[in-house]
């Protein structure tokens, strides 16, 4: 597996890595999906400061992970359900 030395420029620090080649696309959307967020914070609330927009933005994006992670365990729940509905009517039916 080869890594990469490439630099990300998340808000106005640039940070150098050492990554996967087969997760360079990944990590180069990641900072720029970071920054567009960060101007967007900027631009709605006029803040300036860049770490207090970070934290902002890391805030928001922990947020949505675990939206994200809630959602998932409740459709598992249910779809494991609705398995174990299935594995019944399959038994009742034998």
């Amino acid at each position: 597996m080869a890594e990469l030395s490439i630099k990300i420029r998340i808000g106005n620090r640039e940070y150098p890595m050492r990554v996967k080649a087969e997760d360079e696309e990944r990590i180069r959307r990641a900072g720029k999906l970071l920054n567009e967020k960060i101007k967007n914070y900027q631009n709605q609330f006029g803040i300036d400061d860049t770490q207090d927009l970070v934290a902002m933005v890391a805030f928001d994006c922990l947020v949505e992970k675990l939206k994200r992670e809630e959602s998932s365990e409740a459709s598992d729940d249910f779809a494991l359900g609705e398995i174990s509905k299935l594995n019944q009517l399959i038994t009742n039916s034998i």
